[in-house]
């Protein structure tokens, strides 16, 4: 059976990094006074109700209109769909690119990612923990691509500074999307990635 630092009776400060000999789940550092647990209270519970509220807002992002252009005098709204299709119409491809991947690629596969992490957890699969800890790795790096779209809108203004596009307004959808990367943030903060170390151990007994 892996020998984990739980299993030991010892636990690390959140704060300093000591380690600590944990004499219940709620702990006191003997450095840094700091009140820490040995694991994060209802971590499966919180990753989950932020992860279900990130694809619940996933869907009104790409409903509702991300942004209004005004251009020769005319006014359209466009989805991110939308605005995929047009950059691709006029040509821009690698901006269509990054929107795409941005929008939906990023997104959908963190949020999966964290579906995945939760019910291996909770199931004990047969997946094995080195695959779950590239996962969790995969899901935790990914989440400041999810800021990419704040890096398009900077492209899109440097386009109507050059008079492609005479002026450019962020849209309701504009909104969601940001509310569902904060949501998917909070979710992979919230995920205790010991826990799969405390799943692999418990299986491992199952086992013996």
């Amino acid at each position: 059976m892996t020998r984990t630092a739980l299993s030991n009776g010892l636990g690390s400060c959140p704060r300093c990094q000591k380690i600590n000999k944990m004499h219940s789940e709620k702990q006191q550092c003997s450095r840094c006074a700091h009140w820490f647990y040995s694991r994060k209270p209802n971590s499966l519970q919180h990753t989950m109700a932020w992860t279900v509220t990130a694809l619940v807002l996933f869907i009104p992002a790409n409903i509702y209109p991300m942004m209004t252009l005004h251009t020769f005098g005319k006014t359209e709204a466009s989805t991110i769909l939308q605005g995929i299709a047009t950059f691709i119409q006029t040509g821009h491809y690698p901006i269509a690119f990054i929107i795409f991947m941005a929008s939906f690629i990023i997104p959908l596969g963190k949020i999966i990612g964290l579906f995945f992490l939760v019910y291996h957890v909770k199931h004990r699969s047969n997946m094995s923990l080195k695959r779950q800890s590239h996962l969790f790795h995969i899901v935790e790096n990914i989440g400041p691509w999810s800021m990419l779209d704040v890096f398009v809108v900077v492209v899109m203004a440097s386009v109507v500074n050059l008079g492609f596009i005479s002026n450019i307004e962020v849209s309701l959808g504009a909104s969601y999307f940001a509310l569902m990367v904060i949501a998917t943030l909070m979710a992979a903060h919230s995920f205790d990635s010991r826990l799969l170390w405390d799943n692999n151990n418990k299986k491992e007994q199952t086992h013996e």
